[in-house]
């Protein structure tokens, strides 16, 4: 059991870290938390939506699968001004955890890995 319940976070973490459309959210500083609900639907993991809670930053965003009442696009929106953005999930699984780190999608990398030539 606990293997099945460390691939669903691996695999719902890489869904996050991975979707294109979170990356250019993070890098358009766009507090558009729904992209981080879709990669995790798209993840295929099967999990209970009521259960979910995601925090960005300190930010807490939706609580048991709830937009929680402290919310505020505004203060989410300066943290993400930052130079590091930490999304935490909790799917309420258990104890297993999962850790990605990835990029987010800059038009400074766009052009660095478009004129990139070997």
């Amino acid at each position: 059991m606990a293997q099945k319940i460390i691939h669903k976070q691996k695999n719902v973490a890489f869904s996050i870290a991975n979707s294109l459309l979170v990356k250019t959210a993070i890098a358009g500083e766009d507090a558009n938390w729904g992209r981080i609900i879709m990669a995790i639907g798209k993840s295929s993991a099967s999990i209970n939506q009521n259960s979910i809670t995601i925090l960005i930053g300190k930010h807490l965003i939706i609580n048991k699968g709830e937009v929680s009442k402290s919310y505020s696009e505004k203060e989410l929106t300066k943290y993400l001004k930052s130079n590091e953005i930490l999304i935490t999930v909790d799917l309420f699984l258990g104890k297993g955890t999962s850790k990605v780190w990835t990029c987010d999608l800059t038009k400074k990398y766009i052009e660095i890995n478009a004129d990139y030539r070997s």
